[in-house]
């Protein structure tokens, strides 16, 4: 046996050797449930009002599904916070954030207009993998690149997934209350918007902005409950 080949086998055997500590360690209490702190167990209750929301949807009760994702908003937004008052930010973090928000903005829209909107299935198909396919590099490209900063301002990069989920709200809002709005216009607007959430669009973070979310937020919820007990 050459040494060349002697050198390899050692060197596979200590990955092996590794990987299997690994796998022990992980195994006796060191796994990602322990790993997860306050914000991350804040994200997982955004994911479980997301969920709901779901199961509402598909059970055609859009209004109630709407105020159930806006809870897991809440929740979402309190993880952000937590973290940054107790200055436990993590790329670890960041990782489950960008996970959970796939279910909690992109899924809920998509589903959002395939139960309400969406004029046939095939409509469905095209505007819901969009929604999907651009939300999700925008969460890929932020996690890679992280926000950028300008004068002391940080912003992301491209519209996110908030935007467009408001946008499919707005789109269904408008389909209640205008008669001439309709699938095909409701989709042809989320499809144009979507391309928007990996551009070089810089959406700042301020408080005005984070204000401007939240009053949307509070005036979805008081036209859903509208909606649903016939008041609208």
């Amino acid at each position: 046996m050459t040494d060349e080949l002697r050198s390899a086998l050692r060197g596979g055997l200590d990955t092996l050797d590794a990987r299997a500590n690994e796998v022990v360690r992980s195994s006796t209490g060191e796994n990602m449930i322990s790993r997860l702190g306050g914000a991350d167990w804040l994200s997982l209750g955004a994911l479980f009002w997301a969920w709901v929301g779901a199961l509402l949807f598909v059970s055609n009760e859009p209004n109630w599904a709407i105020v159930a994702v806006l809870v897991g908003f809440a929740f979402d937004k309190a993880d952000g916070y937590y973290a940054r008052k107790t200055g436990s930010t993590s790329a670890f973090g960041r990782q489950i954030d960008s996970f959970i928000d796939i279910f909690t903005y992109l899924v809920s829209a998509a589903l959002l207009y395939h139960v309400v909107l969406a004029p046939n299935a095939v409509v469905s198909a095209v505007v819901g993998f969009v929604v999907l396919t651009f939300g999700g590099l925008r969460l890929i490209r932020h996690n890679s690149e992280g926000f950028g900063d300008e004068s002391g301002t940080s912003y992301y990069h491209g519209t996110t997934v908030v935007h467009t989920h408001l946008v499919v709200l707005a789109n269904y809002f408008l389909f209640q209350f205008v008669p001439v709005w309709n699938g095909w216009v409701a989709g042809a607007t989320i499809v144009a918007v979507c391309p928007l959430m990996t551009s070089d669009y810089k959406a700042y973070k301020t408080d005005v902005g984070h204000l401007l979310v939240g009053v949307a937020g509070a005036v979805t919820i008081a036209l859903c409950l509208a909606l649903e007990f016939g008041l609208l």
